[in-house]
């Protein structure tokens, strides 16, 4: 009985992440947040060179949050994990990219 029951705990933890990968995860998350806050509110760079430092931030905080949160390396099927996370991706940029351009071409002019 006292195996099954450390068995079932140590599976337990395999899924989780431990507390020094959570403080990693948070730390580069802070850090990836506070960079393109900083940079606008100072007004450091033009505004196209804002825009893509604020997506290149976007794009490493959401490989952060998978890698430290949502454990995408942990798993031992990981290839179902990450055809549901394309499928996701292609959904969002298609009405992120369907968006954008509709606001663009439909502008009052």
């Amino acid at each position: 009985m006292e195996k099954h029951g450390t068995h079932s705990h140590n599976a337990h933890e395999s899924h989780g992440g431990s507390m020094i990968s959570y403080v990693i995860g948070f730390l580069f998350s802070i850090i990836l947040t506070i960079i393109p806050l900083v940079v606008v509110m100072n007004d450091m760079l033009n505004k196209t060179a804002a825009t893509v430092l604020i997506l290149v931030m976007a794009v490493l905080q959401f490989a952060v949050q998978l890698l430290f949160f949502m454990h995408i390396r942990d798993e031992e099927k990981p290839r179902f994990n990450l055809m549901a996370l394309i499928f996701g991706l292609v959904i969002l940029l298609t009405i992120v990219a369907g968006s954008v351009w509709i606001m663009t071409y439909n502008a009052v002019g």
